[in-house]
């Protein structure tokens, strides 16, 4: 694996560092914004609805893929509360017919064109993964 050096995000995108690292692998993997993926999705009524979601990645090609970037500490750290809840994620998200693809914020830091390769082709290799 290769150590990239951390881009400097914009300020017009809302999102981590490791969100911006992961969207702009995606371009640079011929992927565009709201023809291929959506970035920050609202389902199911949104944050500010009781049960709603947002999926940071929702694609159409690949069809049937969304990805959340994993902050390790918010994630792992915080205890087995904020774990159930992204397994619950996972489940909900499978109700609709999509795969949700977890990659953890370390891996993006490390190499994050090989996980933005790896999550388009339904590869999971964060802590929760299930491959």
């Amino acid at each position: 694996m290769t150590t990239q050096t951390t881009q400097t995000k914009p300020e017009w995108f809302e999102g981590s560092e490791p969100e911006w690292l992961f969207y702009t692998s995606l371009i640079r993997l011929g992927k565009q914004p709201n023809v291929d993926f959506i970035y920050q999705s609202v389902k199911f009524g949104g944050p500010t609805t009781i049960g709603g979601r947002t999926l940071d990645f929702e694609f159409f090609d690949p069809p049937n893929l969304a990805v959340n970037v994993q902050g390790v500490y918010y994630h792992y750290e915080l205890g087995t509360g904020i774990r159930q809840n992204d397994v619950l994620l996972r489940l909900l998200v499978a109700s609709t017919g999509k795969t949700l693809i977890f990659v953890d914020e370390d891996d993006i830091l490390e190499d994050a064109m090989y996980y933005a390769r790896e999550a388009l082709q339904f590869k999971d290799h964060s802590r929760l993964g299930v491959d």
